[in-house]
């Protein structure tokens, strides 16, 4: 009887360990495909089939384990997104052409433009995407972000340009205009004489090219009612986007 219950106990003892490991197993199992689904936020695709901007503030955030810019981002409708960061291809090349602006503007603003007698304003840069936008929520330090997941964005779709701060909105409003195009001032435009923001910009952004490798200025936006807002272009330059970067056409102003 002795020997039938040692027997009978290793039988039962043996049932036990394959019952709790096919528990394991199968909790393991579980857990494997659920861990992925409960930390996985869906990326959404915001703005339109127009143009898009993202405009760095000067702050960066540390995400996964690399630096990324941080700022905000400018909608074909003028919705503007805050709380933006940049992640993924091109965040290194926006967080140095930043500092680049930052320091050119440290360096020129407030003396005098010596072509219209007025003082340099602060320029801004600002990477324009054709179409909408991948985003994703993350959560970083207990904030909310909106993560552009640039990796998903065709590169040919992404180019960076510069103008006077408070000309971003405008701009990107201007190129989602049907009639606005994008030319070339000659050398001896009179619109650098011009005693305005405008004069003062259009001579900036030259100014400002020949410290920014890959950098090209003198450049105007040109909208159905005439009015032109000058700009530079710079790094990255998309083809899809060739006609504003690599403007083509002159530009001489009626008057």
């Amino acid at each position: 009887m002795l020997k039938g219950f040692v027997y009978f106990g290793g039988v039962m003892g043996a049932l036990k360990y394959v019952v709790i490991g096919v528990v394991v197993v199968v909790v393991l199992a579980t857990a494997l495909v659920l861990l992925p689904t409960l930390h996985r936020v869906p990326v959404q695709y915001v703005g339109s089939p127009g143009y898009e901007a993202f405009v760095p503030d000067g702050q960066t955030i540390n995400y996964n384990g690399h630096t990324d810019p941080e700022g905000d981002l400018i909608l074909s409708n003028g919705t503007t997104i805050q709380d933006v960061v940049w992640n993924g291809q091109y965040a290194n090349t926006i967080i140095k052409n930043d500092n680049q602006i930052d320091q050119l503007n440290s360096q020129f603003v407030g003396q005098t433009d010596s072509v219209n007698n007025q003082q340099y304003v602060p320029l801004q840069d600002f990477y324009a995407i054709k179409g909408q936008v991948p985003v994703e929520n993350v959560t970083i330090n207990g904030q909310t972000y909106y993560l552009i997941e640039a990796n998903k964005i065709n590169p040919a779709n992404i180019a960076g340009f510069y103008t006077y701060q408070g000309w971003v909105p405008n701009f990107v409003a201007a190129i989602n205009t049907p009639g606005t195009y994008a030319a070339v001032l000659p050398g001896n435009s009179p619109v650098f004489q011009w005693t305005n923001t405008t004069g003062t910009v259009a001579y900036q952004t030259e100014l400002y090219q020949h410290y920014m490798l890959g950098s090209a200025g003198r450049y105007v936006l040109v909208q159905p009612n005439g009015t032109i807002i000058p700009y530079g272009a710079g790094t990255p330059s998309g083809s899809a986007l060739f006609n504003f970067s690599s403007p083509q056409q002159t530009y001489n102003p009626s008057s």
